[in-house]
């Protein structure tokens, strides 16, 4: 039987093809695995305001706020200003932030913390865009923010407002 024009092997190869990624995308898309901060791709250990080191895995078991910023960086600082309120309210309640300054000064670091009256958990990675931390997380713009599980599970990157305080009041149960 002749084929009904010469393209139509072609056209049929394709159609296998788009059917076959199309399959692969659902089946992976289904068995993607949730980031949590003990896998060792995503974990970290970075010296405190003190230069004690905290690691990140260590944070399993609190719903905490993983929130990249930066002195230097405006959009982190008007950030910062919402997080005091949010965490003034829910800090009692068993919600923590530990913030990743990308700061490699660590005086303008300390400066800005102080100034913007930060009292939540703080760890400097200083090698600015290079850091460790930012890379293993693939941020690539600042703030950038992780909201975790008690089981150390991403539920929320990037929240707004509302629906932080939300997700917050949800995974603190209240």
């Amino acid at each position: 039987m002749p084929e009904p024009f010469p393209d139509y092997k072609i056209m049929v190869s394709l159609k296998n093809l788009l059917v076959f990624c199309f399959a692969i995308f659902a089946f992976t898309a289904k068995g993607q695995v949730q980031p949590n901060i003990t896998d060792s791709r995503l974990d970290f250990t970075l010296p405190n305001l003190n230069g004690d080191s905290l690691r990140l895995s260590s944070m399993k078991g609190k719903v905490f706020l993983l929130d990249f910023w930066a002195s230097w960086c405006v959009p982190c600082r008007f950030s910062n200003k919402n997080l005091v309120k949010l965490y003034a309210k829910y800090k009692d309640k068993g919600f923590e932030i530990l913030g990743v300054s990308l700061d490699d000064n660590k005086n303008a670091w300390k400066r800005a913390v102080s100034k913007d009256r930060i009292n939540w958990l703080q760890i400097n990675d200083s090698k600015g865009w290079d850091a460790m931390s930012a890379t293993k997380w693939q941020v690539d713009a600042i703030p950038a923010s992780f909201l975790i599980d008690k089981d150390g599970n991403v539920v929320a990157i990037n929240a707004e407002k509302q629906e932080l305080e939300d997700k917050i009041k949800q995974l603190l149960g209240l």
